[in-house]
Order: C-alpha cells, then sequence, then structure tokens
C-alpha cells in the first residue's frame, strides 16, 4: 500500500469517527508508513517502565521518540508532555503516530498533540499489546506484538 493511501484511510476513519486528530491507524499500516517514509515519526506514550520490561517497536532510533503519558510508578499524568513531545519532534507538520499499551494513552496523546497546533497526529489502534484476553493477558487478542510485527523484548 502506497503512503498515500494508508493516510487516506486513516483520515476516512477521523471523519467517520469524528476524531479529534488526523486519523487512526491499524498497527500493520503504521508498520508499512515508518517503512517507506523515514520522515514519520513513532512517538511511544507508555511509561519508561513499560517499554524497558515489555518491549518496544523495532524501528531506527531516529523515527522512534519516547515521551512518557503517565508516570511511573504511581500513574499520574505527566505535567511535561507537551514540552517534551515539543523537543523530540519540533515541526507541527512532521506526522506522528503515536502508540501506547493498548491504544487509550495514544488516542489523548494524539488529540493533546493536535490542540497544540501538530497537524499530522494519528493514533495506532489496538496498541503495542492490544486488549486483554480472557485470562487478563496481552499480546494474545490485537495489538502489535498480536500482529507479527517487527518489536525488541525486554
Amino acid at each position: 500500500m502506497e503512503t498515500q493511501h494508508i493516510l487516506d484511510l486513516a483520515q476516512q476513519r477521523e471523519r467517520e469517527h469524528t476524531l479529534p486528530y488526523a486519523g487512526a491507524l491499524s498497527p500493520d499500516e503504521a508498520w508499512t508508513l515508518l517503512q517507506k517514509n523515514k520522515e514519520i515519526l513513532l512517538v511511544d506514550v507508555r511509561t519508561n517502565a513499560e517499554r524497558d520490561w515489555v518491549g518496544r517497536v523495532d524501528i531506527p532510533a531516529a523515527q522512534h521518540l519516547a515521551v512518557q503519558w503517565s508516570l511511573y510508578p504511581g500513574g499520574a499524568p505527566n505535567p511535561d508532555f507537551m514540552q517534551q513531545l515539543v523537543q523530540v519532534a519540533p515541526t507541527p507538520s512532521t506526522p506522528i503516530l503515536f502508540l501506547c499499551r493498548s491504544g487509550v494513552r495514544s488516542r489523548h496523546a494524539a488529540k493533546l498533540a493536535t490542540e497544540n497546533g501538530y497537524t499530522q497526529c494519528y493514533d495506532i489502534l489496538e496498541g503495542f499489546e492490544g486488549d486483554k484476553d480472557a485470562l487478563g493477558h496481552r499480546k494474545n487478542v490485537s495489538g502489535w506484538c498480536k500482529r507479527g510485527l517487527p518489536w525488541l523484548g525486554a
């Protein structure tokens, strides 16, 4: 799939669901975009502990940015989120794909970034680990890992 076609699909989801940011991508679509266009950034909004203990997307460091939405331990909101985002992604027109564990924090991050002038914010649906299965485990139902996309384990 071509980059523009994938972005068009993401933007169509925005219109269908009245999202407060540019659009939403499946993990597969996000992976394709990251491979085809090295200018597209992935901002992982999980805590540092989640990335260290669970793993992270296997893409070049220049594309893989980390800005915690909430802080570990305790889960308090990161009061410096926008300031830190501006430091790692200073150009508001750069396409940014936001990723979290299951797709909740990434939606909030995409919304806040959009409200602060970023024009191409996309949520990665399902997140890195996806939803819980019947036993309460992740990586079995949906998400980046379940889809078999490249990632580095802890």
